[in-house]
This record gives C-alpha cells, structure tokens and sequence, in this order.
C-alpha cells in the first residue's frame, strides 16, 4: 500500500510540474505578443486554454483519489492539500496569460504608446517568481520559496509605477487611450501572476516546514 502511494503522489507532482511548464510557457508567448506585436503567440497562447483546464481538472480528480484511497499521515496531508492550491494557482496564472493575449491582440494595429521599458522589466520578475516558486516545489528548498516572497512588493512597486505613467500618457494625447488601457491590463496581470507564484512559494514552505505563512505579511519567515 504505502509503494502504491508514494508511486501516485509521484505521478501527481510531475503531473503538477507538467502543468506548470504549460503556465510559464502561456505567460512568455502571452507578453511576447504584446511586446513584439505577433499575432501568432497570442492565438497560441488562447488555442492551449483548453489543455490547462483540462489538467487542473485531471489533477483535482488525482487529489481525491489519493484522500479517498489512502490514510494520509501529517506530512503527505500537507503535500496533497498544498499541491492541490498550487493546482488551482496555476489553472489562474493560465488565464492571467490568456488576458495578456488578449490583450495583445486589441493593441495591434493602434498605435505605440511609448517605449517598453519598465513592463519588460515587470514580466521578468513575474515570470522568474513562478518559475523559482515551482523550482522551490521541486528543489523542497524553503530559502528560494521566501526569494520569492521577497519580490512580491516590488512588482507592486512595478504596476504602480506604469499604471502613473500610463495614465498621464492618456491625459495627455486621446489617440492612446485605447493602447495605453489596455497596457494597463496587462501589468495588472502580471501583478496577479506575481500573486499566484507568492501563494505556490508560501505553499511550499507549509509543505517543507509545516508552517502556514500566508497572512504573515510583514514576516513571512
């Protein structure tokens, strides 16, 4: 019984890595799309929606399985439930990209609003934050969960400072208040992104150490 379970929660976690690699890929097409103004990486980023949903869903059904098939001690609990938060996470960060796609398909053809400086900057740090976070799952190592913690405020810092610039931009000329919105949009995403890898990385520290830091806000150590 107790091979049975450690080869199925195996099977569960590469299944969730698996899903993760799907994320991190629908996010750098996504803001690929808006930065280099291609159509065809926003229609791939909508066109493999489906096959993420459908393995949150497959990973949801291995999650009951295994509460259903097995008495789980402490330990193995902590990772079913957490890998099942992560699940749900990642299934967002799906469709935060999905929004940047689409997004990015309403900017083309309007016009440049500015250089792309400080949102290049802004994806970089979202999409290094869930690709640590699912590193730190793999690795079980807490020290990367809390780097990633620790970048959360400052892809806040990020989002405020473009939304400012974006809105004066709009203030002052009409012609790119469509462009200008919808950039917005997408740094909002990413801020969620950002989010989402910040619950992964506080998930893998309750998996590691047992401890639940999510609402430790000032001291997530």
């Amino acid at each position: 019984m107790e091979r049975h379970f450690e080869r199925d929660l195996a099977e569960l976690q590469q299944r969730v890595l698996w899903m993760g690699s799907l994320t991190e890929r629908a996010v750098h097409q996504a803001v690929r799309a808006v930065f280099e103004g291609e159509e065809a990486f926003a229609r791939q980023v909508l066109s493999e929606e489906t096959a993420i949903n459908e393995m949150q869903m497959e990973i949801d059904e291995r999650v009951l399985q295994l509460l259903a098939l097995y008495q789980l001690m402490a330990a193995d609990l902590r990772m079913v439930v957490a890998i099942s938060r992560i699940n749900a996470d990642l299934e967002r960060i799906g469709d935060q990209a999905v929004n940047i796609a689409e997004s990015a398909l309403r900017i083309l053809g309007q016009p440049r609003v500015k250089p792309y400086v400080d949102l290049p900057r802004m994806s970089e740090l979202a999409e290094g934050m869930v690709r640590d976070s699912l590193n730190a799952l793999v690795r079980k190592d807490v020290e990367l969960a809390h780097a990633v913690l620790q970048r959360d405020d400052q892809l806040d810092r990020l989002r405020d400072q473009i939304f400012r610039e974006l809105l004066t931009y709009m203030m002052e000329n009409s012609a790119v208040v469509l462009p200008a919105f919808e950039l917005i949009l997408v740094a909002k995403n990413l801020e969620r992104i950002g989010d989402h890898a910040t619950n992964i990385a506080e998930d893998v520290v309750y998996i590691v150490a047992g401890r639940d830091v999510r609402h430790q806000a000032f001291d997530r150590r």
